[in-house]
């Protein structure tokens, strides 16, 4: 053999050496890579931050942030699904992700298929809201104002097909009630149309409202857990306030692209069960009403699957759909 050749020979068995995806011995030995398809400032955002950080001192490796916002989360989760499966490029999934499917009628990428589930890092409850001097003092107070008066009572969220917008149709399918819903483009406009007065109810996620709660802008009807909340403690649930067996939480999840490596899966997932136990992490996030979790692949699976069939079901009784 020519010494070109045999120099060529070696170029492309290293290169195919280096194809081949890190095994969970080595790995990680870089920086990661974590998309977050959501915009600076969100509450997927300030979750993801606060676990990346964490996560990456769990891994002895730094996680990078990146925003790749816009259109429901679909551009940056199309980045993530066309990544490497190599697990150096990961991404944070909320509901949306399981919306989406049944929302729009052309995918980039099949929700299942093309990610591969690591973890649900927890869950962010939702929260009933009105004015502080709204007329409605209970949640019984809104319920009957809403079924005296059919359709005149708007509800707000952060958009069409939005987690914000189908808790607002479960809302009105197990109370059996009509309310118009008003989409916003984000949620703090909403947030200040909903203290003003402009819209009369929302549901909105419970770390972008506590604060306005708490110091009595926003008045608190009834929370969309099973349980009631640690952070207000007394605010009962939508159950306890009449509409019986409603729980409907947003949710994030730690995801890769299709086809990386088990052993890879699993030391993720164990990092990030043990990083969401981390009192740095909880004292971060728990008073915020985030509810930290770190499951197993199986269950980040499952749950997905779950999601995606409840939320056809409420993008059906919506009525709503996307080009």
């Amino acid at each position: 053999m020519t010494p070109t050749r045999l120099l060529a020979s070696c170029a492309l068995a290293l290169g195919a050496l280096c194809a081949v995806p890190a095994s969970a011995a080595d790995y990680p030995d870089r920086p990661i890579r974590l998309i977050v398809p959501t915009s600076p400032g969100s509450t997927a955002d300030m979750v993801a931050r606060v676990v990346a950080e964490n996560l990456g001192k769990t891994l002895a490796q730094p996680m990078i942030v990146e925003n790749l916002a816009g259109a429901a989360g679909i551009p940056g989760t199309r980045q993530l699904v066309s990544a490497k499966p190599d697990g150096y490029t990961l991404g944070i999934v909320s509901s949306n992700h399981a919306i989406n499917p049944s929302l729009y009628k052309s995918m980039p990428y099949d929700a299942v298929k093309d990610i591969t589930p690591i973890s649900v890092i927890g869950t962010t409850p939702l929260v009933v809201v009105v004015a502080e001097n709204a007329p409605y003092k209970t949640m019984a107070d809104l319920l009957k104002a809403a079924r005296t008066q059919p359709g005149k009572i708007n509800y707000g969220s952060s958009g069409t097909g939005s987690v914000l917008h189908l808790a607002g149709e479960l809302l009105k399918s197990k109370a059996g009630v009509d309310m118009m819903h008003i989409p916003y483009k984000g949620g703090n406009a909403l947030i200040t149309d909903v203290m003003s007065g402009q819209i009369q109810v929302a549901f909105l996620a419970i770390p972008s409202v506590l604060a306005q709660v708490q110091a009595g802008k926003l008045r608190a009807l009834a929370v969309s857990t099973p349980e009631r909340l640690a952070v207000l403690p007394g605010v009962p649930t939508l159950d306890e306030a009449g509409v019986k067996g409603y729980s409907y939480d947003a949710w994030i999840s730690l995801i890769g692209p299709a086809n990386l490596p088990a052993d890879i899966v699993q030391k993720l997932q164990a990092a990030a069960r043990k990083t969401m136990q981390e009192p740095t992490v909880l004292k971060a996030l728990s008073p915020q009403g985030f509810v930290a979790q770190g499951s197993s692949a199986e269950q980040a699976a499952q749950t997905l699957a779950d999601e995606i069939t409840k939320s056809q079901a409420l993008v059906k009784a919506a009525g709503v759909s996307i080009e």
